[in-house]
């Protein structure tokens, strides 16, 4: 049985991750896919990143309940929160709505990504760059550190002059995504 990401952990507006009103937002979505090329449909995504000034205090207090039954009524709609859990569709396809994040001192612009999914004993992290920020191509230690290739793996593909990007996740395989290994 299971895994059971999409019975729990998901909430209404779980991709939301700016306020209904905020100004210059962005949506960020693609695809996940395991080592063959098919569509994960039951992986559940989540993004951590910094406000558009550069700042990660976020608004953790932004969820609603139900008075009634105590369930996720979803954001407030007016913070933002710098973080999103979104799962996939039959697709595989996920999508988030945000602002781009700004710079941090010594970080260049980047969110955050946690993948769970099917098949994985332990969660993966990996990052979304984006193509116009030419400088963390160069000034960011783990790009730096990547031959083309790889780097390509973290690059969000801009998608016209609409605001979105897209980054495809590949859990293995061909193309497979730079993931990161933390240690304790």
């Amino acid at each position: 049985m299971g895994p059971f990401y999409g019975y729990a952990l998901p909430f209404p507006g779980g991709g939301d991750v700016a306020p209904a009103n905020a100004a210059d937002t962005v949506t960020v979505h693609g695809y996940v896919r395991d080592g063959s090329g098919a569509p994960v449909p039951d992986a559940l995504i989540e993004l951590w990143q910094a406000d558009a000034d550069g700042g990660l205090a976020g608004a953790p207090g932004s969820m609603r309940r139900d008075p009634v039954d105590g369930g996720h009524l979803g954001r407030n709609g007016v913070d933002f929160t710098g973080f999103a859990r979104v799962p996939t569709d039959a697709d595989g396809h996920w999508t988030a709505r945000t602002v781009k994040p700004g710079a941090r001192p010594g970080h260049p612009p980047y969110i955050s990504v946690c993948v769970f999914a099917r098949g994985l004993l332990h969660h993966l992290f990996t990052r979304v760059y984006f193509p116009e920020d030419t400088r963390a191509h160069t000034d960011d230690p783990l790009l730096a550190s990547l031959d083309a290739e790889r780097r390509e793996t973290l690059l969000a593909t801009a998608e016209g002059a609409t605001g979105s990007y897209r980054f495809d996740i590949r859990l293995q395989g061909e193309k497979e995504t730079v993931f990161l290994d933390f240690h304790r």
